[in-house]
């Protein structure tokens, strides 16, 4: 069975199409649609479409160095004619395995053009976990950065004979710098040496092929090649960073495009042609996808991007090139603010940002919206959504910290999550388990019938696992059900701890837990960061909270970390203090 065909099979026989009469959207901005076109076509057409309209404008900015819109759909059909030429071809899996780049881009549409399906992977996993992923998929090519070629090869051999019969390029990030950059590098002084090292490996296996010297020697890939459809699988996203093994999901074409049509509707007020978007998320992970990869595009913007997030790095880019709209997480949000302030760099034309993955603690997006001048909002997804579901309107009738509105197109349900049934919803105000149908939910994941059953019920609807409370059409979370706490027979939800604690002076982060409490179940532990020579004792936090927190909900023991543990783009991971905590007390 072909990738392509498997995606199609997964949904067959669900309705999934919008029903209008259920889309009556109170609080939309003025000028956003209820529902969107949801074209039928391949990605590759965002890429075309702006190189034909804005063949000269910069596509994408690294460190300096620019690509055109031109040169990147160049650059595109020479990675799809390399691509076709080691033996892909529609359906199989290529997968891409480094950090955000111009070659990152360039494969990315060059791989979706042949028709064949872009399997993302974080750079920095863990090599057994890459190796599995990459089993699990079975790519046949892999593009990975040169510092990770380590990592896929088979344990105790790094000849040739350790990449498993993959074709295996490697991509030198030096190669898209500015010539500058570059000379400096070969510098011999211990600091042009220390920077070296973490983008050049000193050496390759045999058998190791060069990207960046393939590509740029090719022929561009014939015009007449088949092009692939809307319902072709075109992307697997690794998910489960906070529930546990990573599945991988399946993103067709036309769930990725309606996703982009929605972010764009959402923002009706960006110009085509004249943004320039900060491209920090990374393209691994669904909201760095989605925003920069495809909606940056489809409105023919500029891409400032890093290879990874430095926010001294970020500060000289504002400066060479100021960026219009941005989107992250809380911590990039926070320090790109006190960077700013601390450097006098004027924030004024970021107009736009939009706010993922963590709730934006009020005071950081107050000094934020004070600092730019501009609108910031909060979004809702997950990967199995292409990822975006909700988000507050950018403007007077937000409401900050809720999830947000659904996107148009997107109809969603509150239910029991013991008897999910989306024709039952629970009363608006409370909690329940969040059900979502749209043209942007994910065709199942790969090879995995029963995880794929298990998430999908009749009718296109989508489990999230959120569990979240309505009021006012706005979406608020409550948490992920299996992250609730249980105590006492009462459920305590670790967001609103978590907000109560973190208006307590001294408090600068916090992720609440439960933790093994005998016959009560679990006990409320508050994990939290101090501010530079705060003191907090348990006592004041509970003080504190119990204006805002019914009693059973009120922490009962008190952790002061050093740090909290974070995924790649910045959230917070709770399971992860939970088992330190537990490791701990053994």
């Amino acid at each position: 069975m072909s990738a392509s065909t498997e995606a199609r099979d997964r949904t067959t026989g669900q309705d999934t199409a919008p029903d209008s009469s259920a889309f009556h959207r109170p609080h939309y901005l003025p000028g956003v649609p209820a529902l969107i076109e949801v074209p039928q076509t391949h990605l590759g057409e965002l890429l075309e479409t702006a190189a034909a309209f804005y063949t000269d404008r910069v596509a994408l900015d690294f460190m300096g160095a620019t690509l055109t819109y031109g040169e990147l759909l160049a650059a595109s059909e020479r990675a799809a004619q390399v691509l076709r030429e080691a033996g892909v071809g529609r359906g199989d899996r290529v997968a891409l395995i480094m950090p955000n780049c111009p070659q990152h881009v360039a494969a990315v549409y060059g791989a979706l053009r042949l028709g064949a399906v872009v399997a993302e992977h974080n750079p920095l996993a863990p090599a057994e976990e890459l190796r599995a992923q990459l089993d699990h998929h079975g790519a046949r090519v892999v593009i990975v950065w040169e510092k990770g070629v380590d990592k896929i090869l088979a344990p105790g051999d790094q000849e040739a004979d350790g990449l498993g019969g993959r074709t295996v390029f490697a991509v030198d990030l030096s190669a898209a710098m500015p010539a500058r950059l570059r000379a400096a590098l070969r510098l011999p002084v211990a600091r042009a040496r220390a920077t070296r090292a973490t983008f050049k490996a000193t050496g390759l296996p045999a058998g190791v092929r060069s990207w960046d010297r393939e590509t740029a020697r090719a022929r561009r890939l014939p015009s007449t090649w088949p092009t692939p459809q809307g319902q072709d699988l075109a992307v697997l996203l690794h998910t489960g960073g906070t529930t546990g093994t990573p599945k991988a999901a399946m993103l067709t074409h036309a769930n990725l495009r309606a996703n982009a049509n929605q972010a764009i509707a959402w923002v009706p007020m960006l110009h085509e042609g004249g943004e320039t978007f900060l491209a920090l998320l990374p393209f691994f992970h669904a909201f760095g996808l989605t925003f920069n990869l495809l909606c940056a595009v489809q409105k023919a913007a500029t891409q400032v991007m890093l290879p990874s997030f430095d926010v001294d790095a970020v500060m000289a880019a504002h400066r060479r090139r100021p960026a219009t709209f941005f989107v992250g997480v809380p911590v990039m949000f926070e320090r790109i603010l006190r960077a700013a302030r601390a450097a006098g760099v004027d924030l004024g034309t970021l107009r736009y940002g939009v706010c993922g993955a963590a709730p934006m603690p009020r005071e950081v997006g107050a000094a934020w919206e004070e600092a730019t001048g501009g609108f910031f909002v909060e979004g809702y997804g997950m990967t199995e959504t292409s990822p975006i579901v909700a988000g507050t309107p950018m403007g007077a009738s937000r409401r900050l910290g809720a999830l947000g509105l659904p996107f148009p197109s997107t109809d969603v349900r509150v239910v029991d999550p013991e008897d999910p049934d989306p024709e039952h919803e629970v009363p608006d105000g409370e909690p329940g388990e969040l059900l979502v149908r749209g043209p942007q939910v994910f065709a199942g994941y790969w090879r995995d019938e029963e995880a794929t059953a298990a998430a999908m019920l009749p009718g296109g609807w989508l489990r999230t696992g959120d569990m979240v409370r309505r009021e006012d059409s706005f979406l608020w979370m409550a948490d992920r059900r299996r992250e609730l706490i249980l105590t006492g027979g009462f459920n305590v939800y670790p967001s609103q701890v978590e907000a109560a604690v973190r208006t307590l002076p001294g408090v600068a982060e916090v992720a609440v837990v439960g933790l093994p409490d005998g016959a009560s179940g679990e006990s409320v532990c508050a994990a939290v960061v101090l501010e530079p020579g705060a003191r907090v004792t348990l006592e004041q936090v509970r003080s504190h909270a119990e204006a805002m927190l019914p009693r059973y909900a009120l922490p009962r023991r008190l952790e002061v970390l050093e740090e909290l543990p974070r995924s790649v783009i910045g959230k917070v991971l709770r399971r992860e203090v939970r088992e330190g905590l537990l490791a701990g007390s053994d």
